[in-house]
């Protein structure tokens, strides 16, 4: 059976009609990730949002060390944004940055059994967080990159979004480099870095819509290849224009000023987590029954 949420959540990702989404999830058994394809293939998908499911609440924290070779990004995650802004949270996000910097654990796993400065292990600390503050805080990933010495550059939107690359460059380039990535998320460095698996998915549907169009089998293939073009000039960092100049493409400014970017990596709160649904009137009407 297919749910009233499961169409909204249809609806906001694609900007396709109720009856549209409806069809689509009643095609594919409810599987929200293949409607999004039947949708887009029919036409009917107006844009999917790049987003995704990002509702989880928590941090994003980034550590470099002074040299300017090494640095270190990682989320956390809590349940409500109020817990978020909380100054302990934060500070136990930070400190956990800096145990990774240090200790250099292989997971999550091992980070949990490194010991804080404070001589606690982060294990103990999380729990001890968890009993202050009253909500559930869940250590979820973290990721290193190394480089030579002033090639790690690092830039934090608030607290939600952080980006990490590794390059050659002098001077302010590497942060204006890790803020475009912040604003733009592509999904890698170059053409030549593009996961098969996602540029098929897309020449897949461009297939199925130029079909649509009647023309020649030339005219499709001209077609798809265009729209394959346009996709990688999008969504490749190089390919991309600079959001301090449009008229320049990343890929421009790193040759005109004798660099490049060997790694890349982008953090956003809650990527690909669903995030508790509260239902406050239902709650009330509990606690007036318990009451």
């Amino acid at each position: 059976m297919i749910t009233a949420s499961q169409v909204k959540e249809l609806r906001e990702r694609t900007g396709a009609g109720m009856m549209d989404c409806k069809k689509a999830l009643g095609e594919t058994d409810g599987d929200l990730d293949a409607a999004v394809d039947l949708l887009r293939k029919k036409g009917a998908a107006s844009a999917e949002k790049k987003a995704g499911r990002i509702a989880a609440e928590g941090v994003v924290e980034l550590a470099i060390n002074p040299k300017a070779s090494r640095g270190v990004i990682l989320e956390v995650n809590c349940e409500t944004d109020f817990v978020a802004k909380d100054e302990s949270f934060q500070q136990f996000a930070r400190d956990l940055a800096d145990a990774v910097m240090e200790h250099d654990p292989a997971d999550v796993d091992a980070l949990n059994r490194v010991m804080l400065s404070s001589g606690q292990a982060v294990e103990a600390a999380r729990q001890a967080l968890i009993a202050k503050i009253g909500e559930n805080i869940a250590v979820r990933r973290f990721e290193v990159v190394t480089g030579e010495a002033g090639q790690v550059a690092g830039y934090l939107h608030g607290s939600r979004i952080g980006v990490l690359i590794c390059g050659t460059g002098s001077g302010d380039l590497g942060r204006d480099i890790a803020m475009h990535v912040a604003a733009t998320r592509p999904v890698c460095i170059s053409e030549a870095d593009m996961p098969g698996d996602v540029l098929s998915r897309e020449r897949e549907i461009y297939s199925a819509q130029a079909a649509e169009s009647g023309k020649s089998a030339e005219i499709v293939e001209k077609m798809v290849e265009g729209r394959v073009k346009k996709f990688l000039k999008e969504n490749t960092l190089l390919g991309q224009p600079f959001v301090k100049d449009p008229d320049t493409s990343v890929g421009e400014l790193l040759s005109k000023q004798g660099a490049s970017i060997s790694a890349m990596l982008r953090f956003e709160v809650g990527e690909g987590l669903e995030k508790r649904t509260d239902d406050f009137v239902a709650e009330v009407m509990a606690q007036a029954k318990a009451g």
